[in-house]
């Protein structure tokens, strides 16, 4: 039998290198895409099990030589079993199995918990409020999963303590407290089999969980969007070693879509390929920051693949009003934005200037940035508490989004006699839970809560339906986290939003990128929902602020 080329497997890159006659070779490269690298006539395809089944199906028309049959097969195989497992527990007559909690988990949350048990990992990205964390709990109660770790943002540690005695009392649960190992408490004289650790502790306990635990449950696993971070490292490591890993996010993308790589791939790596693989199929802009080229083909892609989990209210029945969504243009005093001119505009310069070095505009960036939108807060905070006053006039209670500790200030001298509460980044997770039963008493009535720190709080939906943005964040993500602290199941009557832009500063160029990045996110996590229009600006957001302040001024 005639071959055209060979193929040989590289175990310790994981990849494949073929040789191959010149006609085949261009036909595996247009059939694999840019996935296929290599130089001097060989092409490079990294060793995943859809790509062994791709190759097994491409040699039935064009033979080559390959010493490594047995690992291509077994790799082809896996990926096809993989596929006819998943596709079995997902369908609808598929008998859900029931997992012990205290509270029995919703059918859909079985689907879940079964689905990762046969996979082994899984990124859940189920919206918000739909009880992504029974999934974690019900996983843990198969014994071949436990011990457990729970990484979670610091502020849910309590949250999350509450979760498991409510659902899975039965197994001890210990906070780690310290960011230095210790000895582990013991419970009727067991181990803890849950462990709850925040991320920024995670780097101190890489040596003891490595290799310890068999599920690593990752909440909110846009923490680990970024790779440089001790965190992401430490996570990598003990999620390399656990037997089953399990993302939870409805926005596992922030910002730009390539940040979806660097979540999964701690989840399971090399699921999507090598990092270069990745960015040269999917992805365009620079390296530092890849867009997604086509969002919905690419959200299509990992649904279809079952990489990623979602499913929407509607999908499990559990469907809430739409949120009311309600942007107003505020005032703005422009003194505050004068007392930054000077500063500003050298900073915006510098980061427009080409003869600068890299790093001069890079730190320019950062300086501006946050120059520009303190001042940009400051000269709207006395027009956003006047609308916050005029809110709670009529009986409502008022969560209040901010982000800079002046803006802050200047809204607890105008609204002293609300009592507001505070949750935000300088308080300890102690203070915050306090302030939450404060708010959702009635003691305060309003709180002011940073827009990074809303992720994954939950019982807020008691007391309060609307929410003001009295300042914005780069990531839509974050806006989206922070509304799914009331739009989620226990909600009294339709929740109202109250986004207050103003017509200076930084707030016209925010509100554009916004665009951008929803664009990214809504095409992968719904890829049937229509496409938001592009942020026309395109490159770097500081630059795009820069470039518009410059101009104004």
């Amino acid at each position: 039998m005639r071959t055209f080329g060979t193929i040989t497997h590289d175990p310790e890159k994981k990849a494949w290198h073929i040789m191959a006659e010149p006609h085949v070779a261009i036909r595996m490269k247009r059939i694999f895409g840019k996935a296929a690298s290599g130089r001097a006539g060989q092409i490079v395809i990294s060793d995943t099990p859809e790509n062994c089944r791709d190759l097994e199906w491409f040699l039935q028309r064009y033979a080559l030589d390959c010493p490594a049959a047995a690992v291509l097969e077994a790799g082809a195989g896996a990926y096809r079993e993989q596929i006819l497992t998943c596709e079995k527990i997902l369908g609808p007559d598929h008998p859900r199995r029931s997992f012990g909690l205290a509270l029995p988990a919703r059918d859909y949350q079985a689907t879940a918990a079964e689905l990762l048990l046969a996979k082994g990992s899984l990124l859940l990205a189920d919206e918000l409020g739909l009880g992504k964390s029974i999934v974690a709990l019900a996983t843990a109660c198969d014994r071949s999963a436990r011990p457990a770790l729970i990484v979670v943002p610091a502020t849910l540690q309590r949250q999350w303590l509450g979760y498991c005695a409510k659902f899975a009392p039965g197994l001890p649960a210990h906070i780690i407290k310290r960011g230095t190992p210790y000895e582990l408490p013991k419970f009727f004289g067991r181990s803890p089999e849950l462990l709850i650790c925040s991320y920024h502790k995670l780097d101190g306990w890489q040596s003891v969980l490595r290799g310890h635990v068999k599920l690593a449950v990752f909440d909110e696993c846009q923490e680990l969007r970024r790779p440089e971070s001790l965190k992401y490292r430490a996570a990598a490591a003990i999620a390399g070693s656990a037997r089953y890993r399990l993302g939870l996010s409805a926005t596992p993308i922030y910002n730009y879509g390539g940040e979806f790589f660097n979540v999964n791939d701690v989840l399971c790596p090399g699921e999507l390929g090598s990092r270069s693989e990745f960015n040269r199929e999917w992805c365009v802009g620079t390296s530092d920051k890849p867009r997604i080229s086509d969002p919905a083909g690419f959200g299509s892609y990992v649904r279809e693949k079952v990489i990623m989990l979602r499913r929407t209210r509607a999908e499990v029945g559990r469907e809430l009003p739409p949120v009311i969504r309600i942007p107003h243009t505020i005032g703005s005093d422009a003194r505050e934005l004068h007392k930054v001119a000077g500063s500003a505009g050298e900073l915006a310069r510098i980061i427009l200037d080409r003869t600068a070095t890299t790093d001069a505009r890079w730190t320019s960036a950062g300086q501006f940035d946050m120059l520009l939108r303190q001042a940009t807060g400051l000269a709207k905070a006395p027009y956003v508490a006047d609308f916050v006053r005029m809110l709670t006039a009529t009986g409502e209670r008022v969560l209040l989004a901010g982000w800079h500790r002046a803006v802050y200030d200047v809204w607890a001298a105008k609204l002293d006699d609300l009592r507001p509460a505070w949750y935000t980044g300088s308080e300890s997770p102690a203070a915050k839970e306090k302030s939450k039963r404060e708010f959702i008493s009635g003691r305060a009535r309003v709180m002011f809560m940073s827009l990074r720190t809303a992720a994954g709080v939950d019982g807020l939906q008691q007391a309060c339906s609307t929410i003001v943005f009295g300042e914005l964040d780069w990531s839509p993500g974050a806006h989206e986290q922070f509304i799914g602290r009331l739009h989620r199941d226990g909600v009294n009557g339709d929740v109202r939003v109250y986004y207050l832009v103003s017509e200076d500063g930084s707030d016209p160029v925010v509100a554009d990128v916004l665009g951008l990045k929803r664009e990214q996110i809504e095409g992968i996590r719904d890829p049937h929902r229509p496409a938001a229009a592009p942020f026309a600006g395109g490159g770097h957001h500081v630059k795009a602020l820069a470039e518009a302040y410059l101009k104004r001024a």
